[in-house]
């Protein structure tokens, strides 16, 4: 097992190593999660391969108040990267939505619960 560390990505490699240009087309497609969320704390990347021939590919991202998690096995390294990348964003986006829209239940609950005198001028 071999672990290699790049910024706050954490990449752990079993069974296998990984050239230049698949760890750069990594770190590429996982820019696009660090668009979706700003706070991310840490990313553990796992690959390994399986008695196949099959690329397993696992990955971990951690947040201040969430732990988002993914894998896919394929033939290719980039097939399951594309695919985890993708399951990620959706998780993200779900989650902020989410959120977004309790913050908006929130307030309008508190909107229809003040009440207002009737002498006040706005």
């Amino acid at each position: 097992m071999t672990v290699a560390s790049v910024n706050n990505i954490r990449f752990m490699y079993k069974g296998l190593e990984i050239d230049d240009l698949t760890k750069d087309y990594i770190l590429k497609r996982m820019g696009q999660v660090h668009k979706v969320i700003d706070k991310i704390l840490h990313t553990e990347i796992e690959i390994d391969i399986d008695k196949k021939g099959k690329f397993r590919v696992e990955v971990m991202v951690k947040t201040p108040y969430e732990l988002y998690r993914a894998e896919n096995t394929t033939i290719s390294i980039e097939g399951s990267i594309d695919s985890v990348v993708d399951d990620l964003k959706i998780q993200m986006t779900k989650n902020k939505d989410r959120r977004k829209t309790m913050l908006k239940r929130g307030a309008r609950s508190i909107k229809k619960k003040t009440v207002l005198d009737e002498n006040s001028r706005f």
